[in-house]
């Protein structure tokens, strides 16, 4: 009678295996649901930034590299930016180290995109040739065949548009609230975040 009392007492314990396996699904629920949950927006944006920035310091030094000219294409109304070459048949899209010519952001992301000095900035003229007598009735069917120039030229003798560009959420300010590329006029390449300002502005 004794004897069985304890078998049923020990019973109604949890072994250490037990317990451990709980322990290991609850971990991997944990996980799981984690992995669920939607990227932080000021995470986006700076991983937006950063991958810009890498983008540009590449296509520098391939520039200079290769003797190739390049060029980036804002468009801040659609949110997207386009890697473009200078070829015999003018500025086209392209491919470069296996990135997209084209990145497109996510629905609550922004572009603000300030160029630096008055030479840039008519730049949809930029390499667009002038036409006379009778090719100017072909000049608008020429325009909308060919890609829009790039606002940005990344050229290999090592010069690069000066300009700040953002990425901000759409209900964020472009300088407390973006990440920021800027580039001097000497060329200088740099990453601000939300709020920081260059040293030579302050």
């Amino acid at each position: 009678m004794f004897q069985a009392s304890r078998s049923r007492q020990h019973s109604q314990g949890f072994t250490l295996i037990e317990i451990l396996l709980v322990l290991v699904l609850l971990s991997v629920t944990a996980m799981a649901v984690i992995a669920t949950i939607p990227t932080n927006s000021k995470d986006e944006t700076k991983r937006y930034a950063q991958s810009f920035y890498q983008r540009i310091q590449l296509l520098n030094e391939e520039a200079i590299l290769s003797g190739l000219d390049f060029g980036i294409r804002i468009d801040e109304k659609k949110s997207t930016y386009t890697l473009m070459s200078l070829n015999s048949d003018g500025w086209q899209d392209t491919d470069f180290e296996k990135i997209p010519s084209l990145t497109e952001l996510s629905e609550d992301q922004s572009l603000s995109l300030t160029l630096g000095g008055g030479a840039w900035a008519d730049s949809d003229r930029l390499f667009t040739p002038g036409s006379l007598f009778d090719e100017d009735m072909f000049a608008e069917v020429e325009e909308k065949s060919k890609p829009k120039p790039p606002q940005v030229f990344i050229l290999s003798s090592a010069e690069i548009t000066p300009f700040i560009l953002s990425f901000h959420p759409n209900v964020g300010d472009t300088v407390e609230d973006g990440w920021r590329i800027q580039v001097t006029d000497n060329g200088v390449i740099t990453l601000l975040a939300p709020g920081e300002i260059l040293d030579e502005e302050k």
